[in-house]
C-alpha cells in the first residue's frame, strides 16, 4: 500500500474528520469580536467554522464530534489563560460555558438531521439561527450567573440574536457556494464522460454494421463451399459465421447499455457558450498532457440553449482534440459558433499543418478521421519515447 492510498484512507476515517474539525474550530475560535463590556462574552469565528465544517465534511456521529470539539475548545482556552497567569477558577468560569455552545449546536443537528436540510438553504439557515440563539444564550447565561450572579440583559440578547442571524445565513451562503461549485464540476465531468461514451457508441454502431456484413459474407461462403462439396472448409466457414454472430450479440448488449446511459440527461438544456467553455477547458488540459502549448479561444456570435449537449460535446471535443494534435509545439485554436435563420454553424480553426491533400476526397468517409487520429497518437507516443530516451 503506497503513501497516497494510506493518506486517502486516513483522511476519510471518522477520527481524522473529528480531528480536522476540532483543530480548525479551536484555532479559528481565537479570532473574536467582543461586543459587551469586558471579556465575559465574545463572538468568535469558531462557531462559523464548526458549522461550515460539519456541512462540508459531515461526521458519522454528530454528538461525538460536538462533544470532542467543545471539550477541546475549553481545554485549549483554559490552558492558554493559565499560561498567561490567570487563576484556574476564573478561567474555568470564563471558558467552561463555551462547551454548551458547541455541544448544543451538535445536539440540535443530531436530532434535526443535518443532511435533510442541505438542499434547502432557507430552512437550513432558519434552523441554524435557532440553534445559534439557544446555544449562545445558554453560554452567556451560565457565564453571567457564575461570574456576576446576573442573567442576560435585553440589549445583550438583542445583539446576540442579530449576530446569530448574520452568522447562520453567512455560513449557509458559504456552504451553498462551495456546493454549487462542486455540483458544476460534477455536471461537467458527467457530460465529458457522456460525450465520450456517445462518440464510442457511434463507432460501435459502425463496427456492428461491418460485423453484420462479415457475418453475411461468411454464411454466403459456407453455402458456396458446401455446394462445391468442400465439407471441411464449409464447416469452418459456418463456425466462423457463428462466432462472428456471437460477437455481434455481445456488441449489441454493450451498445444497448451505452445508449441507455447516454440517454439519461439530468440537465435538460445548456447554453452554447457554456458548452464551448467545457470544450476549451477539457482540451487545454489535453494539450498540456500531450506536450502542446495551445491557446484555445472561443467566439459565440449568438448564444442560445440546446438539449443536444451530449452529441455536440462529442463532436466538438473530437474536432478540437484533432486540432490540438495537429499543432506542432506551439499554436492557437479558435472555436466559433454562429447562427442564422436556418442553421447553426460551428468551426474549429487551428494553426497546425492541416490535412494532407491526398486525404481530401476521403476525409468525410466513416472511420477515416479515427484512423488519422490513431496515426497522430502513434506519432505522439514515438515522440514521447524519444524524449524519454534523451
Amino acid at each position: 500500500m503506497n503513501t497516497k492510498s494510506i493518506w486517502r484512507r486516513l483522511s476519510q476515517s471518522e477520527a481524522a474528520k473529528i480531528a480536522f474539525i476540532t483543530i480548525l474550530t479551536v484555532l479559528t475560535g481565537e479570532l473574536k469580536v467582543m461586543p459587551f463590556d469586558g471579556e465575559t462574552f465574545r463572538f468568535a469565528l469558531g462557531g462559523i467554522m464548526f458549522f461550515l465544517l460539519i456541512l462540508i465534511y459531515p461526521p458519522v456521529s454528530m454528538l461525538r464530534t460536538g462533544f470532542i470539539t467543545a471539550a477541546a475548545v475549553v481545554v485549549f482556552r483554559v490552558t492558554k489563560e493559565m499560561w498567561l497567569g490567570a487563576a484556574l477558577l476564573e478561567s474555568l468560569q470564563m471558558h467552561v460555558p463555551v462547551f454548551l455552545f458547541y455541544f448544543i449546536i451538535a445536539l440540535g443537528w443530531h436530532f434535526a438531521g443535518l443532511e435533510k436540510y442541505k438542499s434547502f438553504p432557507l430552512r437550513l439557515g432558519a434552523l441554524a439561527f435557532i440553534f445559534e440563539v439557544v446555544s449562545n444564550t445558554s453560554e452567556h447565561v451560565l457565564r453571567n450567573w457564575w461570574m456576576h450572579g446576573s442573567l442576560l440583559k435585553s440589549t445583550e440578547w438583542g445583539i446576540l440574536v442579530g449576530v446569530a442571524l448574520l452568522r447562520s445565513f453567512f455560513t449557509v451562503g458559504l456552504y451553498s457556494s462551495v456546493a454549487l461549485s462542486k455540483e458544476k464540476q460534477r455536471v461537467e465531468e458527467m457530460l465529458g464522460v457522456g460525450s465520450e461514451l456517445y462518440a464510442e457508441a457511434m463507432y460501435l454502431q459502425k463496427s456492428m454494421n461491418h460485423i453484420e456484413q462479415i457475418t453475411a459474407s461468411s454464411h454466403d461462403l459456407y453455402r458456396r463451399l458446401k455446394k462445391d462439396n468442400q465439407l471441411e472448409l464449409s464447416r469452418q466457414a459456418l463456425h466462423i459465421a457463428q462466432e462472428i454472430h456471437e460477437v455481434k450479440k455481445d456488441s449489441q448488449r454493450i451498445l444497448a447499455g451505452l445508449s441507455k446511459w447516454t440517454s439519461r440527461q439530468e440537465v435538460t438544456a445548456f447554453y452554447i457558450s457554456d458548452l464551448l467553455d467545457m470544450v476549451v477547458s477539457a482540451n487545454e488540459k489535453y494539450s498540456e498532457m500531450i506536450g502542446r502549448q495551445c491557446t484555445i479561444e472561443k467566439t459565440v456570435h449568438s448564444d442560445f440553449q440546446t438539449d443536444q449537449h451530449v452529441p455536440l460535446l462529442a463532436v466538438l471535443n473530437n474536432l478540437t482534440a484533432n486540432a490540438v494534435e495537429a499543432i506542432d509545439g506551439q499554436g492557437s485554436i479558435l472555436i466559433t459558433a454562429a447562427r442564422d435563420e436556418k442553421r447553426v454553424r460551428f468551426s474549429v480553426q487551428d494553426t497546425g499543418e492541416g490535412i494532407p491533400f491526398e486525404h481530401d476526397e476521403v476525409i468525410f468517409e466513416r472511420g477515416i478521421q479515427r484512423n488519422l487520429r490513431n496515426k497522430a497518437q502513434q506519432r505522439q507516443a514515438s515522440d514521447y519515447r524519444m524524449w524519454r530516451q534523451s
